[in-house]
């Protein structure tokens, strides 16, 4: 009776990730305190990409594009969770629902098209360095960023379109913290075969040839580090290909697992776990393993962080000098 009087029509009712509890609430401000990292970790990293003419580069072209989609897709999702859970209305309107699956979809299929052009980066500094200039300019950056944007768009129209037509019926819960499209998909009332086969597609594009030609890349990166001289060199590289690697197959493998099974396999709860390795932890470790451990991008952090400081010493002895004597 409870979740029928939270809504009306065709709205849903969101079952939420956590319960209202006190360990509840502990486990909902520790994905505030993640959520607000995300954001502020990718949004330093925008800022810092944007005023360095140093990073005015195509690696970091393609990861300010990255920490755009993690910041989208953080705020789309985090926020209305914690609404419902602090207000108690786990209710979404029927719209509401489609517009939150149409920018999750959008913002997955960019970052993981991204991700594919992020890999095509280094492989081709690193196997090809002399030809980096022509294969990988400012230019072709650019467009790759733009292709993955309109790719996951093109995706998410379609996703949105083939799952937001489905009949839904009875109460209308969703068994999960935002709508998600195997979620939804599980709620309909009739044969869901062609549904079904559309989100396999979509994750066969989307979710399992991406991480194959990036682990193609990789691969390459490898036996190339493999043959370098310089056991720093190596040690950097294998340093880095691993860090990467990890975030890598942890948001792919999840969103893989959650879209590729069909809904009757779909168990409560595991879902849950799954999206929040891809939707929340990835989001915020994405800047620290692709950018803030980079020594240009600290180094242009002490610049800007330098630079204001000298604004605000010489702001504040404009201040004291205007003041009267004694």
């Amino acid at each position: 009776m409870e979740e029928k009087n939270q809504t009306s029509g065709r709205d849903f009712i969101l079952s939420g990730l956590v319960d209202p509890n006190h360990y509840g609430l502990l486990f909902l401000t520790l994905i505030l305190i993640i959520f607000m990292m995300t954001i502020m970790g990718n949004t330093v990293l925008i800022l810092l990409i944007h005023l360095d003419v140093r990073l005015h580069t195509p690696m970091y072209v393609l990861l300010k594009h990255l920490s755009f989609t993690d910041v989208f897709n953080s705020s789309n999702i985090v926020p209305k969770m914690a609404n419902n859970y602090i207000t108690g209305r786990k209710s979404i309107t029927f719209v509401g629902c489609g517009f939150q699956v149409f920018l999750h979809s959008s913002f997955v299929g960019t970052e993981c098209l991204i991700l594919i052009a992020m890999s095509y980066d280094r492989y081709v500094a690193i196997c090809h360095p002399l030809r980096y200039p022509i294969l990988m300019s400012h230019q072709i950056s650019v467009i790759l960023a733009a292709c993955s944007w309109l790719g996951g768009i093109i995706n998410s129209t379609i996703q949105t379109i083939n799952v937001m037509h489905l009949p839904f019926c009875g109460t209308k819960v969703i068994d999960h913290f935002f709508c998600e499209v195997p979620a939804l998909v599980k709620l309909s009332c009739i044969g869901t075969s062609k549904s079904e086969g559309g989100v396999i597609t979509g994750a066969v594009l989307f979710l399992l040839i991406p991480p194959l030609i990036i682990l193609a890349s990789y691969g390459q990166i490898l036996l190339v580090v493999l043959h370098m001289k310089s056991r720093e060199a190596q040690k950097k590289a294998f340093s880095t290909c691993s860090s990467h690697l990890v975030v890598v197959v942890m948001y792919f493998a999840s969103a893989l697992f959650i879209y590729i099974r069909p809904k009757a396999s779909h168990t409560p709860g595991q879902d849950k776990i799954l999206a929040i390795s891809y939707t929340i932890i990835a989001p915020m470790l994405n800047p620290i393993i692709y950018s803030l451990r980079n020594k240009d991008v600290l180094s242009a952090l002490k610049k800007i962080l330098g630079k204001a400081l000298s604004y605000r010493n010489k702001h504040l002895k404009k201040k004291l000098d205007r003041m009267p004597p004694g």
